[in-house]
């Protein structure tokens, strides 16, 4: 009786176990193969410590680092040169290829850092959550901070719920997922609100080239495409995709074929859960799913997602 019990606990901690598949219907798409991307996430292994960012090509994981410093992984880019970008939590850093440091920046104490989108080769746009807030476009070469606009937030003191990703647009305008305050607002060069809309809990929102905005909507699992007027023209909701509900909609993107990439992180749900839950997913814009990737063998909960082929408008 002993031993039984002994087995059907193993068999219950399999798929916890690193390396593991999960078991389940064959899902759309190449699996790890659909795309080359960059991956990191927040809270992995319900932990800040030994976060791990990687480099998937041809269905394999082929570069991959751990960031030695606490804090979650929240944003990442791979530059022109091959050097990797990424928000740390508490605050943002560059490495190269063979992962030597090649620019590091520590958030102020008491605040959180959650974005880190390069402008261009020498300046990156953070967001760095605080009393107050500040969007900040900070200088690499000389370590001066070039900008910064001071941002309205719900709670002050409630550093870590108040943004996510922000972003700038064509002309130099700051677009902004209040997450406290839900809604999106896009700020002009001086600090000025310039246009807005509503969106609970926004997580993240993407100015697309066809002039409307893309936001991703948290908790509260939506993914919403809405025009210059405001009026939702596309939208996902949780529970539109068969099989495959949005739990912690994070980071989402516009491809260059008019598909959506959706980061469902799951990271708040209990950790036995995990394998069961799909990461990546891409749809078409009538709502079918293309791509669903569910592999937790390596990846964790998914945050950040740069592809790779140069598809993405993200």
């Amino acid at each position: 009786m002993a031993a039984s019990t002994a087995v059907r606990l193993l068999l219950a901690a399999l798929p916890l176990m690193a390396g593991a598949q999960t078991a389940g219907p064959r899902l759309p798409g190449k699996g790890m193969a659909q795309h080359s991307f960059l991956y990191c996430g927040e809270w992995q292994n319900r932990s800040l410590t030994e976060q791990v960012i990687h480099v998937i090509r041809g269905g394999q994981v082929v570069w991959s680092y751990t960031n030695p410093l606490r804090g979650e992984l929240g944003d990442c880019s791979m530059l022109p040169n091959g050097n990797i970008l990424f928000s740390r939590q508490f605050g943002a850093s560059e490495i190269t290829p063979d992962k030597k440091i090649v620019w590091n920046y520590d958030a102020a104490p008491k605040t959180e850092m959650h974005t880190a989108w390069p402008v261009d080769g020498d300046r990156v746009l953070v967001m760095q959550n605080g009393n107050p807030a500040k969007a900040m476009i900070l200088r690499k070469s000389t370590g001066v901070v070039e900008k910064e606009i001071v941002l309205p937030t719900k709670n002050p003191d409630g550093v870590h719920g108040q943004f996510r990703h922000i972003r700038m647009t064509a002309d130099g305008h700051f677009l902004v997922a209040h997450m406290d305050l839900g809604k999106v607002v896009e700020y002009d060069a001086a600090g000025q609100p310039v246009w807005s809309v509503e969106a609970p809990s926004a997580w993240a929102a993407v100015r697309l080239k066809n002039g409307n905005t893309l936001i991703s909507g948290n908790q509260h699992g939506y993914v919403r495409e809405v025009n210059p007027k405001g009026e939702t023209v596309w939208a996902v909701e949780k529970d539109d995709l068969p099989g495959i509900p949005l739990l912690t909609v994070q980071e989402v993107s516009r491809l260059a074929n008019g598909h959506t990439l959706i980061n469902n992180w799951c990271g708040s749900r209990p950790q036995a859960e995990w394998p069961q839950t799909v990461q990546l997913i891409e749809v078409d814009a009538k709502k079918k799913v293309v791509w669903a990737l569910r592999d937790w063998s390596v990846l964790g909960p998914a945050t950040s997602t740069h592809l790779l082929d140069g598809k993405s408008e993200r």
